[in-house]
């Protein structure tokens, strides 16, 4: 998981444009533009961790400045030293690619882990991802599950997905079949791919839900995005009749639509 940059793009576009430009070129900006520029730039250098933060966003992203990781990862840590969970784990995501600093697994997972153990859901699932691989830690499929357990009871789909895999699987916990399909729907309904396709394969083959071919086509159908799966739907379609082939696309109908109500429902009110 990539790091995810803050919802007031404003901020940090004006900030990537302005922090490397001469006052001249202030001229093309609005005067609300230019004083979130000044206040913001002030505010970093006088500590203060999330305008920091959004200058790490701004040369990590080359929102409009030339892109400079080195620049954001300095930037990331000032404000990672200050506690900011978004921007330890910002820093580990550097340090475990090597972006703006040389790679090194071990500070990865000590950043993401200050930033897991703040509660924040997309550190938990990298921090359970470096044990599973054991990538600056020492391999461990059950501190894996514990870590995507903690993102995946926070709404995280991709750490719902991976725990399911975990419950189909057997790695870190009991293989549980139900547990798995549990897992999968949770991340489904929030419009997960993968999780669709996974769950598709349970209602196609009955594995720890009724068999129900209608079902696994709509999952399929939700999922086929990928090239994998527009060859299970191809091939499921070969063993359905037109009334079930019909049934099951109405029934993707209605997922997508559910799906989509749900997301919406999640939109924070402007």
């Amino acid at each position: 998981m990539k790091p995810r940059t803050p919802g007031f793009w404003l901020i940090v576009a004006t900030v990537g444009l302005l922090a490397l430009l001469p006052m001249q070129a202030l001229a093309g900006l609005t005067p609300e533009e230019v004083k979130i520029f000044t206040e913001t730039k002030a505010k970093a250098e006088k500590g203060d961790r999330v305008a920091q933060y959004t200058l790490g966003n701004c040369y990590y992203n080359g929102a409009g400045v030339a892109k400079d990781e080195a620049q954001a990862v300095s930037w990331y840590r000032k404000a990672a030293e200050q506690g900011l969970a978004q921007a330890q784990f910002n820093l580990g995501f550097c340090y475990s690619m090597g972006e703006g600093v040389a790679k090194d697994f071990v500070q990865g997972v000590s950043w993401y882990r200050k930033a897991a153990e703040q509660g924040l859901a997309q550190a938990q699932l990298n921090l359970g991802i470096c044990y599973f691989k054991g990538e600056g830690v020492t391999k461990d499929q059950v501190q894996a599950a514990a870590w995507w357990r903690k993102a995946a009871d926070q709404g995280y789909a991709d750490a719902q997905s991976r725990l399911g895999l975990s419950y189909e699987l057997g790695y870190g916990v009991a293989k549980d079949q139900v547990q798995a399909v549990s897992w999968y729907r949770k991340a489904a309904e929030q419009g997960h791919a993968k999780a669709q396709s996974y769950l598709g394969i349970c209602y196609q083959f009955g594995l720890g839900v009724a068999k129900d071919e209608i079902e696994a086509y709509a999952f399929y159908d939700l999922a086929k995005i990928t090239e994998d799966m527009t060859r299970k739907l191809y091939v499921l379609e070969l063993t359905l009749s037109p009334a079930q082939i019909a049934a099951g696309q109405k029934r993707s109908i209605e997922l997508q639509k559910k799906i989509a109500a749900k997301i919406a429902a999640k939109k924070p009110v402007k």
